[in-house]
């Protein structure tokens, strides 16, 4: 019995027409939607709290519309974390839309409890040095990164669609191959080879060539085209990473070497909510064209703790650009930074960090090299997290008033403003985050 799972998004923001293709032809057994990241998931909790019927994905809605009857149609079920800081309220949304499509019976779970945030008083912030209750009324969320048991729980419940918050992305891929193939919980060894399917599936089209590709160096063909890449996957818990014919990209071991590589610290040791995973021994083998076998990987027991998201606001960002072109740009732009810094050390009190830069220029290398032939035009980019709102409107306010009292030639001053979430994390004891489903169907 070889379980086919594709995945239909690698981030919030991601492509729907490759997820299209997928739930009608892809001949899948599960598709699945991995669309959250750390900051994604405090901002929906933020927008919660204005609004209590909100907080999912904001695509939601569209990739649901556009999957669901063919999902539906070819016996495909969904797997998703779109449901965000309010899995309840996005799977009532999912029910909604089927209704309005005619699908009739569709049963909908919604998987809850990696909302803790009434259990992190006490928890050591890693990135802050204070512990999350010391944050006051700055701390916006937490969410526990939970495994894939509950939504394992959910497809043995018969949910066709399962949508959840904060899980581990590796998880949203584990819990199909453990409902479909019966593992236990504590099968170590196959929950490692499941956990390795599910990293290589989750960001999408990373396996596909989409980041992979440099051009002249790694080549990708008909890359506007990329197709998402899928899984076949055995009992065993070996599988083939594949994409569809007729689809862009490609998949090949190159790509899924550096797929195995993204976000690992220890490949011996990727801690996950279900298992230890240990990559170490991973062998890839094209056995065909965009067909690659893998095989290897090993799990041992999960240490027990899960990681917390803590989001908390941080101030606010002001930026403002402005564009200098021609001979004499770059000293142009550079005297532009200087009088903004010194229009705004007035202001130091309330800026706690401030950045100064010429895209084109130093903006992402640093300080171009002494000799470095001066580019035909510069963009001034001027950043400051400051403690209001109205400050940081009055730094973009200064790069645009460089229009008239700043250096010649300055043209297409922008500006915004944006309220700071700041992430910390920490690890809670896996035995206080309680985890359940919710099925909803007519």
């Amino acid at each position: 019995m070889t379980v086919r799972i594709g995945a239909g998004a690698g981030f919030a923001g991601d492509r729907i027409e490759p997820a299209i293709d997928l739930a009608k032809r892809g001949n899948l057994d599960f598709l699945v939607f991995e669309c959250l990241a750390e900051r994604t998931i405090a901002l929906a909790q933020q927008a919660k709290l204005g609004d209590p019927r909100a907080g999912y994905d904001r695509m939601l809605e569209r990739r649901m519309r556009a999957v669901l009857e063919p999902c539906w149609e070819n016996g495909t079920r969904i797997v998703s974390n779109m449901g965000a800081a309010n899995p309840l309220a996005a799977a009532e949304k999912v029910r909604e839309i089927a209704r309005d499509l005619g699908l009739r019976g569709l049963k909908v779970a919604a998987v809850k409890g990696d909302d803790v945030l009434e259990h992190v008083g006490n928890l050591d912030l890693i990135e802050t040095g204070c512990t999350a209750s010391a944050l006051g009324n700055r701390l916006v969320s937490a969410n526990a990164y939970i495994g894939a048991a509950s939504l394992a729980a959910a497809l043995d419940a018969g949910a066709d669609v399962v949508i959840c918050g904060r899980a581990s992305d590796p998880a949203l891929f584990l819990a199909p191959l453990i409902h479909r193939f019966g593992w236990g919980l504590d099968d170590w060894d196959r929950l490692g080879k499941g956990t390795l399917v599910g990293h290589l599936l989750e960001c999408a089209a990373q396996i596909t060539g989409g980041y992979f590709a440099d051009p002249g160096i790694k080549d990708v063909p008909d890359l506007a085209r990329v197709g998402f890449p899928l899984a076949e996957v055995e009992p065993d818990g070996s599988a083939v990473i594949t994409k569809l014919d007729g689809t862009g990209g490609m998949v090949t071991r190159a790509t899924c070497i550096e797929q195995l590589l993204y976000e690992i610290h220890d490949p011996a040791a990727y801690l996950q909510p279900d298992v230890i995973a240990d990559f170490s021994g991973v062998i890839f083998e094209e056995v065909g064209r965009d067909r690659v076998a893998v095989s290897g990987a090993t799990g041992h027991e999960a240490t027990g703790k899960l990681k917390v998201s803590v989001g908390y606001r941080d101030g606010w960002i002001g930026e403002g650009q402005i564009s200098y072109a021609g001979p004499g740009c770059v000293a142009r732009g550079h005297l532009a930074i200087d009088l903004v810094a010194e229009r705004l050390a007035l202001r130091n009190g309330e800026i706690d960090e401030h950045r100064g830069e010429l895209i084109g220029w130093n903006a992402v290398s640093g300080p171009a090299p002494h000799g470095t032939p001066e580019p035909p035009e510069v963009r001034m980019r001027y950043a400051a997290r400051c403690r209001t709102r109205e400050t940081a409107g009055i730094v973009a306010e200064e790069v645009e008033n460089l229009y008239l009292c700043g250096p010649s030639g300055g043209g297409g001053a922008t500006g915004r403003i944006r309220e700071v979430i700041g992430i910390a994390s920490g690890f809670l004891d896996a035995g206080r985050v309680e985890t359940r489903f919710e099925l909803l169907e007519d």
